[in-house]
């Protein structure tokens, strides 16, 4: 796809708007995904004018969406449904409101507002008519859910079965052949041998394929369903907890790869040598191959994007690594009677504790004290429409600010925030100022490997830590947000990566590894899969999909639109591809390493 072709398809508006007058409706148009049709049919003597605005988006400008003539003209309009509306209509000429109302709209649905005059008042008001009933927009997703779990029932069910087969078979040679017969049998050899245990984490493979997983699912549309791409500005769906959750498993890593390399007696110029060559590859991958696509056209410096997904996680890797090369690398103390023994594995890494302590407040100092260019000081907003459109320039605040600053053009162009609020200044979700709390998140996925390490064997003291941990992180999430999306403190921004935010996915990541490192490394009652493959082939997946994505047979061009059915298919079938894909290379024994 060409890059005009691009540009134009991202900054595709809210509400497409088209209208007829003349009393004739507009010719049936045909909808789209997360479409209705809204038809005003203006009775009175005047000319009327709508206007509308998303209830997701804070404190936005409404915006002009209709101008019906009057003496029975109407006019159409497109709407989408992803979030509700607030539609205002008002007369042109007193600029006196008729009606306001909010609703949220079905997808497919066909509505009349009838904007006439009250039988038993003078006023005019408006009367709300459904004339096609919308589609049931979430039936895709019930059928994919239902599917997916009788795959599951059948994954576990199928092996028992194969199991009881093969007692069967074996209690059956030896009963007709005796145990001479019974030891060079081929029979016995069918029947199931107990493995020894694995020594690798299998929950932390599973809880990286499994987050990999949903990103590559979000990655390749999330079906066209809002909650499966990244919210707007504040808030929180599951396209913004994965990347965080990757960020958390590497500091898990971290501690635990460091801990076995101290063991086998690795230097610590050996480990500051491997510690670079990883945080360049990655560094180069992100920047050379996946900031940059030959469907982008010829390269030019002008737009070329510096910052990216790979390159914060290669950055948070070097950091990590270097605080638990210099001051990470200490012998578990013997079992001495302290009255910081309960706190043991917080207090001897203390001066790991001070640097992110400090980082965290140069984070606040700047994001809430630092100076912008016609902007109040501590700005978290959007900008654009929002915030009654007093700050048009001043979307992400401080972090905006420096990273136009730092990077000029070469940064990302399109946010997330750029549909819902009209925004002009590029932001970079992978900017400066967040880099910061990516640290802080991963060093939250460091404490969680000191937990399995001062705690090993005590397994039900891992488990009460983890819980621990996310109740204190929830609970500061709670505080900092208040509860809300929008009105808190700190308000959840996966954009900026705010502090609550680093919390409260924090709080999710403590509690999903928790839960895992239950069910399948202590209790062993599943063995990770189909995730734990690409977990064990991470970087090649997600280099692979990023690269290949957008060719057959990955995706392809979808046919019908009308619905989310195609769209929810091709990306559970690129997703699956890739799961496919890790399975067999993790049969064959092939793991990508840097």
């Amino acid at each position: 796809m060409e890059p005009g072709r691009l540009l134009q398809a991202s900054l595709t508006l809210l509400v497409l708007v088209t209208s007829s007058y003349g009393g004739q409706v507009m010719s049936r148009p045909s909808l789209k995904m997360d479409q209705a049709l809204l038809t005003f049919h203006n009775q009175l003597t005047q000319e009327v004018l709508v206007f509308y605005t998303s209830d997701y988006c804070y404190k936005c400008v409404y915006q002009h969406l209709a101008t019906v003539k009057p003496s029975n003209n109407n006019a159409s309009v497109l709407i989408s449904t992803k979030f509700t509306l607030t539609v205002h209509v008002e007369l042109q000429t007193r600029y006196a409101t008729v009606c306001r109302w909010s609703q949220t709209y079905g997808e497919g649905g066909r509505y009349s507002v009838w904007i006439q005059m009250s039988d038993a008042l003078s006023n005019p008001s408006c009367t709300h008519t459904v004339d096609e009933r919308p589609n049931n927009a979430h039936l895709p997703l019930l059928a994919v859910a239902l599917t997916l779990a009788l795959i599951a029932v059948l994954s576990v069910v199928a092996p028992y079965i194969y199991r009881r087969r093969c007692a069967a078979k074996c209690i059956k040679t030896i009963c007709c052949h005796g145990p001479q017969d019974s030891v060079g049998n081929d029979g016995a050899h069918a029947c199931e041998v107990a493995k020894p245990k694995p020594t690798r984490l299998q929950s932390l493979d599973t809880f990286r394929g499994f987050a990999l997983t949903v990103m590559v699912f979000v990655n390749y549309g999330g079906g066209g369903y809002w909650f499966f791409q990244h919210a707007p500005w504040n808030g929180l769906t599951v396209a913004d907890l994965v990347m965080p959750w990757f960020v958390f498993i590497i500091g898990t890593s971290v501690v635990l790869a460091f801990n076995s390399m101290r063991k086998k007696g690795v230097s610590r110029l050996q480990l500051l040598r491997k510690v670079t060559w990883r945080t360049v590859v990655l560094l180069m991958l992100g920047f050379c191959f996946l900031n940059y696509s030959p469907r982008d056209g010829p390269l030019s410096w002008s737009w070329l994007r510096i910052p990216g997904v790979l390159q914060r996680l290669g950055f948070t890797y070097f950091v990590l690594s270097l605080l638990q090369t210099f001051w990470g690398q200490k012998e578990i103390p013997l079992r001495v009677y302290h009255w910081w023994n309960p706190v043991q594995d917080v207090v001897i890494y203390w001066p790991q504790w001070l640097f992110i302590i400090l980082l965290e407040t140069l984070w606040l100092c700047l994001t809430f004290l630092m100076p912008v260019p016609n902007c109040p000081t501590g700005y978290l907003g959007a900008g654009g429409i929002g915030d009654n459109g007093l700050y048009p320039n001043c979307t992400g605040g401080a972090a905006g600010y420096i990273d136009r600053w730092m990077f000029g053009d070469n940064m990302y162009r399109y946010p997330t925030c750029k549909e819902m609020y009209h925004t002009t200044q590029p932001f970079d979700p992978e900017g400066l100022l967040g880099t910061i709390n990516s640290i802080v998140m991963g060093f939250l996925g460091m404490q969680a490997g000191k937990i399995i390490l001062f705690c090993k064997g005590k397994n039900v003291h891992i488990l009460c830590r983890f819980l621990a941990w996310a109740v204190l992180l929830g609970i500061s999430a709670a505080i900092l947000s208040k509860c809300t999306r929008d009105g808190g403190f700190i308000p959840v921004n996966k954009n900026l990566w705010s502090l609550s935010y680093v919390t409260c996915v924090g709080c999710f990541s403590f509690l999903l590894l928790g839960g895992m490192y239950f069910v399948i490394d202590i209790k062993g009652w599943w063995g990770g899969q189909p995730f734990i493959y690409p977990g064990m082939n991470s970087i090649f997946v997600y280099v692979g999909h990023s690269l290949l994505g957008f060719y057959f047979p990955f995706s392809w061009e979808m046919h019908f639109q009308e619905s989310h059915w195609e769209w929810l298919f091709q990306s559970l079938w690129g997703t699956a591809l890739w799961v496919l894909i890790a399975y067999f290379l993790y049969r064959k024994k092939f793991f990508l390493k840097i």
